[in-house]
């Protein structure tokens, strides 16, 4: 028998597992970067949504920054606006795929702020926002987004 085994002579559950990984790995890599893009998007989303009423940022998320999360280096009333534009724009921003790398690099400064200063203890939550932000930072949004529209026409 010669090293490479031929298909005929393969086991019926290993020709099957083979078949379903192949056909796995003809999924365009354009999914999983929107699936992370959506990912991310919904769990800042989600946070900002709880920041603001309408385009006005709530007393209340004054009041947590300077109570709670009490970040250091930047003033409470700066951190409470920057953090809620920044959620509330980036997450639009990763799910239409514009600017998505520069999104997900701010995002994922967030969450290192959030990590170090905030809630150190929350770092399961944190390790998995991270997991779909760096691949988005570091790989781009995928074929479905208008970043990947944007670059094809100029290069």
């Amino acid at each position: 028998m010669t090293a490479r085994t031929t298909a005929e002579s393969r086991p019926a559950p290993v020709a099957l597992a083979l078949s379903l990984i192949h056909r796995l790995e003809r999924v365009p890599r354009g999914l999983d970067a929107l699936l992370w893009r959506l990912a991310a998007a919904t769990v800042f989303w989600r946070s900002g949504q709880t920041k603001v009423t309408g385009f006005h940022i709530n007393d209340t998320t004054f009041d947590l920054f300077r109570d709670e999360y009490k970040v250091p280096l930047v003033p409470p009333e700066v951190a409470a606006v920057l953090a809620s534009i920044t959620e509330n724009l980036c997450a639009v921003l990763l799910v239409i795929g514009l600017a998505s790398r520069l999104s997900a690099g701010a995002l994922f400064g967030m969450t290192l702020v959030i990590e170090i200063f905030v809630y150190p203890d929350s770092w399961p939550d944190h390790l998995l926002w991270s997991a779909v932000l760096v691949p988005i930072l570091l790989r781009g949004p995928g074929a479905l987004s208008l970043d990947h529209l944007i670059r094809r026409r100029f290069e």
